[in-house]
Order: C-alpha cells, then sequence, then structure tokens
C-alpha cells in the first residue's frame, strides 16, 4: 500500500527568501507543482481567512506564505489564479486588506474574489452531507489548493487542513452548517465529504507560528518553526497533531478522516520527509515538537454514564464570557447559528450577553468570532 507523503519543513522566520526558498524546496520534494496541477488549469488559492485581525496573532494564514507561493506558481507559468475565502467575518478583500497579502496579491495580478453566490450541488456518495451549498467563483475552477493556518480549535481540538476546507461552503450556510452538523463527529464527517467533493489538490500548513489555547481566533501565537505540504490532508494534520503531543486519532476530522477513505492518520502508512531525507515521526517530534503545547488532550469516554451526562447537558464543554474583557460589540450574537440565538442581550444591550445553555449547541462560534478574546471554553 502506497504511503502518504508528507513533507516537513523547518522555518523560523517568514522572511521571504526564507519562506520562498523552503516552498520551493517542499514542491520539489513532492515531484514538482506540474505533477500536481497543469498551467492551463484554473487555480483558486484558500487560505485560512477566519477574520481581520493582526498578522502577528496568528488568526490567518501569514501573508508571506501566500505570497511566496503565489510568486513560485507565477514563476512557473501559471496564469489563471485567484484567491478566496468564505470567511468567518467579513470579505475576503476586507480580511486582507493591510495585512500585506493584498500588497503581494496586486504585485503578482492575482485577484482577491468575494464570493458573490451560492449554489446547490448534489453529494449522494456522501457519508454525512448529501449536498453543499459552494460559492459559484470556486465551482468555476479548476483546481483548489488549501493553504491553511497550524491553529487549536475549540470544537474538533485542532484546525489544519481538513478543517479549512469549510471555507468552501458559501456565506451564512456556514452557520447553518453548525445547526445541522451540532456534535464534533457529526461536522468532522461533514467536513470529510467536503474535501471528498472539492478534492483539493495540495495542502500547505503555516506553522512556523502557530496558534495554541484558546483557538481559532482568540488563542496565543506559538513559534513552531514549520511548515507541512501533502496531498493527504488527514496525513497532514496527524503530523501537526504528534508534533504537539497529541493522538492523532483523537481529533475527529482524523479518525473519520480515515475511516471515510480521505487519508490516513496511522504512524505506519505516513512517509515523512524533510529536505535532509526522509525522517521518523518520533525524531520529528524530538527536533521539532513542542509537548507544552496549549491544546486540549482529554480523552472523551464514551460508556453509558458519558452518554447520560451528554443527553442531560452535564459536564459538557461550554462557553462563557468574560465579563471584564466584553466590549458589547454584538459579534457573538450574529455567529450564533441558532435560530432563536443561544447567546443573547437578555440583560440589555449595556450588559454582556448571556447565555441559555439549553438551547447551545456548542458549535463555539461565538468563541471563534469574538475580536477581543472575551469568550473561553471550558
Amino acid at each position: 500500500m502506497k504511503k502518504s507523503k508528507v513533507i516537513l519543513l523547518p522555518c523560523n522566520s517568514y522572511r521571504e527568501e526564507i519562506v520562498y526558498n523552503s516552498l520551493k524546496k517542499g514542491l520539489e520534494l513532492l515531484g514538482g507543482i506540474q505533477s500536481l496541477v497543469d498551467k492551463e488549469e484554473a487555480i483558486l488559492l484558500k487560505p485560512n481567512l477566519l477574520k481581520k485581525a493582526e498578522v502577528d496573532r496568528a488568526v490567518i494564514t501569514h501573508p508571506a506564505v501566500v505570497g511566496m507561493f503565489a510568486r513560485i506558481l507565477r514563476e512557473e507559468g501559471y496564469k489563471d489564479i485567484i484567491l478566496a475565502d468564505s470567511c468567518g467575518n467579513g470579505s475576503t478583500s476586507k480580511v486582507i486588506h493591510g495585512t500585506g497579502m493584498d500588497t503581494y496579491l496586486e504585485e503578482l495580478n492575482i485577484p482577491a474574489v468575494d464570493y458573490s453566490k451560492g449554489t446547490k450541488v448534489e453529494y449522494p456518495e456522501g457519508i454525512q452531507a448529501k449536498e453543499f451549498i459552494i460559492p459559484e467563483e470556486l465551482l468555476e475552477r479548476d483546481c483548489v489548493i488549501s493553504i491553511c493556518k497550524m491553529k487549536t480549535h475549540a470544537l474538533e481540538r485542532i484546525t489544519g487542513a481538513v478543517k479549512n476546507s469549510y471555507g468552501f461552503i458559501y456565506g451564512f450556510h456556514k452557520a447553518k452548517g453548525h445547526t445541522h452538523y451540532p456534535s464534533a463527529d457529526s461536522f468532522a464527517r461533514m467536513l470529510v465529504d467536503l474535501n471528498q467533493y472539492v478534492k483539493p489538490r495540495l495542502y500547505i500548513m503555516d506553522g512556523i507560528v502557530a496558534m495554541e489555547g484558546n483557538g481559532p481566533g482568540s488563542g496565543e501565537p506559538v513559534p513552531m518553526n514549520v511548515m507541512l505540504m501533502s496531498e493527504d490532508p488527514v496525513a497532514l494534520d496527524s503530523v501537526f497533531c504528534r508534533l504537539i503531543h497529541l493522538k492523532p486519532q483523537l481529533v475527529p476530522t482524523n479518525y473519520h478522516g480515515e475511516k471515510m477513505g480521505l487519508g490516513t492518520w496511522s504512524e505506519e502508512q505516513i512517509e515523512l520527509v524533510t529536505p535532509e531525507g526522509e525522517i521518523t515521526l518520533n525524531d520529528a517530534v524530538a527536533q521539532f515538537g513542542n509537548p507544552y503545547f496549549d491544546v486540549d488532550r482529554k480523552v472523551i469516554r464514551h460508556g453509558g454514564w458519558e452518554r447520560l451526562a451528554k443527553a442531560l447537558n452535564i459536564f459538557q464543554k461550554k462557553p462563557y464570557i468574560d465579563e471584564n474583557k466584553c466590549v458589547c460589540c454584538g459579534i457573538c450574537v450574529n455567529s450564533c447559528p441558532v435560530p432563536d440565538k443561544a447567546v443573547n442581550f437578555r440583560r440589555g444591550r449595556k450588559n454582556p450577553p448571556s447565555y441559555d445553555y439549553k438551547k447551545c449547541i456548542r458549535c463555539f462560534c461565538c468563541q471563534e468570532m469574538c475580536p477581543e478574546k472575551a469568550i473561553r471554553v471550558k
């Protein structure tokens, strides 16, 4: 059985020449970009553009990674390239404005596209999801390249290659998706179906500076000094997990991704390669790992007591608002996908919102979108 190849690129700086040379080497180790994408194909670059944030907060894919990869594509003769994402809050052009990513795109004559219309597509082969609402501009492309960010995630433990594909869902249908797939497992299976429908040609992960703790939008930046690259998003995410001392099978997108045939998290099925040659996962962890990385490593049990506790809403993780940090902006309320809102200004607009945990579906969109780091999940 052919192994899934993951390229691990040591990279301790966002200096252009360092990122550029690392990405060039990574593509070479994969067999060259032309082995993955024909020059005549229309390409869509899909970074993680969760929301407007300072670049050094590690909320979005770093502009240097996107810009240097786009430069390589131009130098290799690729002409039809756009960049787009279905952002959590804001549009592509607004989120990248002033980050430096917009400057790279302008220099390379690559449009930043704001999605304008969603189209319903059928996917009868899906295990969890049989249909999606996909932006028309994405459907017009021949090839998607995912450029994700190494971060923690309140619902799925991590967000990486597989989770980045949720930006293939159009606009407000992303929020609605959380009501259709409210558990970590059902949401992960939907994400696997989505990756299998869109079929990104290549996945690149920016882990030069990652986000730990209260991710994916309110955590803390932490240097990991690597970039990862693979055609297999599950294998890529699994290497990320091992570097932060998290068992890959505890991440729902990895567990279901392997079961549903998207990729593999199994160590014996992953070929890990650096510019210096092949390396074992144990050696990679010893050289590049961080055992102190703040991520949820708890094992979830599934016995009778645990099922009863879940049904009765006992001991489940919940979002909490730090009233000392809250500025009453209302973004958490607007981002809540529950029709009659699980978080609302029940105590008046001048006071922080409060939760009705009986309505809360634990999607943690409120925590993800909060611009003030005022919401934690515990």
